[in-house]
């Protein structure tokens, strides 16, 4: 048997495209379709927009035109424009910018000069011109190859700075542009950039208040006392209590958005509870301090580190190297500003305490039965069999494998048994319903602990005690397509809305898509989710293909399933709009009955799909009726 050669034949050296395109994760974390909020395709436009900020908090250009149309992305801003000799190399060329000089960038989050490069070298088409003073420098690129390198020529547009890509189909396979990502990232540069004007197809974002818009903007009801907003040299807090159970948080390092949070988050969790305690001079336990709080805060560090690429968690432990520690920077200022606030303002004061009061009383109540629920989850664990782990823990992965680890919540025996066969059981999971689940809407906490199916998911996800527990990056609900099935969903949602809203927010709560018709001839078979679908599919097979309907998930067998939830997997976000309640929300799906709700149970069902299958039976009536 021969041995494996190892010769310089062996050894080769990617060029800068090469390497990105070859181990993209490396450089924008995960690709995805745009189904979620941190796929690769949102990280590209993060990419370029972070340079237009960069050139806005450096007082050039108040204005950034983004248009997105047709999978295309457009960016336009109103800087100093690149440099005209050196647009080619900005943009192709690695550790090629204009950060590395400390004094004129010294707190920028895109120091590494990769940015334009990836969205360069990952895209079908890359263009960029350069605007300076009268005169225009513009190259095109495919796949991080240049394409036309333009002269320098005379212009009557204005100083700044214009990209144009498209994402590689052959990377991003059958991506698309959600808007209400997009428009959540706008809203995110305007309200730390106070100033700065967006126009997102035509649209105008702005924030006059920064941190303070974020929550008044993002929070579900009104707050229990007016928002705290508190300003000092490099950080910027706001924060108040609202009625929804858990902590939601918005943190940002130099103008990025850290979705994991990281040590300033963690700073800011510790230092307030402190700072609160010894206001009042009582020991009250930071949990009660804590719940139900709505904060945002925003700081700037001196040549942040984080914890991967795509920025999401800070890793810093000082505000710059050598400094103060992260710690004790932000309880310095709240100790200051924020025991101010609350000797001023004497009513708020109150309020809060009062707020702080009834979590205590709340927990103490909760305390014997949480002890009574998990008793009864160990000894349920022993024998029931409606969870099936994963193999490896989301807290036991690696950062890279972070976004893969999926619970399945389904119902009944079949079709959890299709999917947990074909599962990949190393990152999914699979936890199987019996029946439907109680209708929580109104209910309180107590009502977790003493439902066997509810505290059996609490526990499955481990979100007891903190979100950062989460054992399973995506949370994804599987139901037939019919009466009961959307009937399921909307309880599950009504029950992660009312106790665990925090899982929606964080785009962590995801719809599974199933097939419903599979077409196939000899020689081929494909799945189609809809009746458009079916059609190009009889009309690229011919002649009388074979027409399968699936109507239920317990039809489709293990060895088909593993195509729904592989590389392929159609998930679809629960997504909370800016102009969201989720009070309202569960009130018109969950409260008292209402034809409309009827009829958006009738509307989303997708039966009309099947145009064989265009009427409702009199069951299924019967059963709209009764699950609304």
């Amino acid at each position: 048997m021969a041995e494996n050669q190892y010769t310089e034949e062996n050894i080769r050296s990617l060029d800068w495209k090469e390497h990105i395109r070859l181990r993209p994760g490396m450089y924008i974390g995960k690709l995805g379709d745009g189904s979620a909020a941190d796929d690769g395709i949102y990280i590209l436009v993060k990419e370029v927009m972070d340079n237009c900020i960069d050139e806005f908090v450096m007082g050039n250009g108040r204005k950034v035109d983004v248009k997105v149309k047709d999978g295309k992305v457009m960016v336009r801003d109103y800087g100093r424009g690149i440099p005209l000799g050196k647009v080619v190399e900005v943009v192709s060329k690695m550790n090629t910018g204009g950060k590395y000089d400390s004094k004129a960038f010294k707190k920028s989050v895109g120091l590494n000069g990769v940015g334009t490069k990836a969205v360069n070298a990952l895209s079908d088409y890359f263009m960029v011109y350069s605007v300076r003073d009268g005169e225009k420098k513009q190259a095109s690129f495919c796949r991080g190859e240049l394409v036309d390198d333009l002269p320098v020529e005379k212009t009557d547009e204005g100083n700044g700075t214009y990209v144009e890509f498209t994402p590689d189909e052959s990377i991003f396979k059958k991506y698309s542009f959600r808007t209400p990502y997009l428009i959540k990232m706008f809203w995110n540069y305007c309200y730390l950039n106070r100033g700065l004007s967006i126009y997102f197809n035509g649209e105008k974002y702005q924030s006059k208040d920064g941190l303070k818009d974020l929550l008044e903007d993002n929070m579900d009801g009104d707050p229990l006392y007016p928002i705290i907003h508190l300003e000092g040299e490099d950080i910027e807090v706001a924060f108040t209590h609202g009625k929804t159970y858990g902590e939601d948080y918005y943190s940002f390092v130099n103008g990025q958005h850290t979705t994991q949070g990281g040590t300033h988050q963690s700073a800011f969790r510790e230092s307030i509870a402190k700072v609160i305690r010894d206001f009042y001079n009582k020991n009250y336990d930071a949990a009660d301090i804590r719940q139900s709080i709505v904060a945002a805060i925003a700081v700037k560090v001196m040549e942040p580190v984080f914890e991967s690429q795509t920025k999401t968690k800070l890793g810093s432990q000082e505000i710059e190297p050598g400094g103060k520690s992260m710690r004790s920077f932000i309880n310095d200022f709240l100790k200051e500003s924020l025991d101010n606030y609350l000797h001023r303002n004497p009513d708020v004061a109150e309020t809060l305490e009062k707020k702080i009061k009834q979590s205590e009383r709340e927990r103490k109540e909760l305390s014997g039965i949480r002890k009574l629920a998990r008793d009864r989850s160990k000894k349920a664990s022993l024998h029931n069999k409606k969870l099936r782990d994963c193999r490896t823990h989301l807290t036991d992965l690696k950062d890279e494998k972070r976004e893969l680890t999926t619970l399945f919540i389904t119902e009944g025996d079949s079709a959890s048994g299709s999917i947990t066969k074909s599962r990949d059981v190393t990152t999914q999971a699979v936890f199987s319903l019996r029946g439907k689940p109680l209708n929580c809407y109104g209910l309180t906490k107590k009502v977790v602990y003493e439902n066997e199916e509810f505290n059996l998911i609490q526990a499955a996800l481990d979100i007891e005690e903190d979100m950062d527990n989460l054992r399973y990056n995506n949370i994804v609900i599987a139901t037939d397509a019919d009466v009961d099935g959307m009937h399921i969903r909307l309880l599950l949602l009504t029950f992660f809305l009312q106790f665990f809203p925090d899982l929606v927010k964080r785009n962590h709560v995801y719809v599974l898509q199933t097939p419903l018709f599979r077409v196939r001839n000899k020689k081929k078979t494909i799945y189609c989710y809809s009746e458009q679908e079916r059609r190009d599919a009889i009309n690229e097979l011919g002649k009388n293909p074979e027409i399968t309907r699936f109507k239920g998930l317990g039809e489709i067998s293990p060895d088909e399933f593993q195509h729904f939830i592989g590389a392929d997997i159609r998930l679809e976000p629960v997504l909370l709009t800016k102009d969201a309640s989720i009070e309202t929300i569960l009130s018109y799906f969950m409260g008292k009955n209402t034809p409309e709700r009827q009829d958006f149970i009738i509307d989303n069902l997708r039966v009309e799909k099947d145009p064989d299958d265009m009427k409702l039976s009199e069951e299924d009536e019967e059963r709209i009726e009764k699950a609304s």
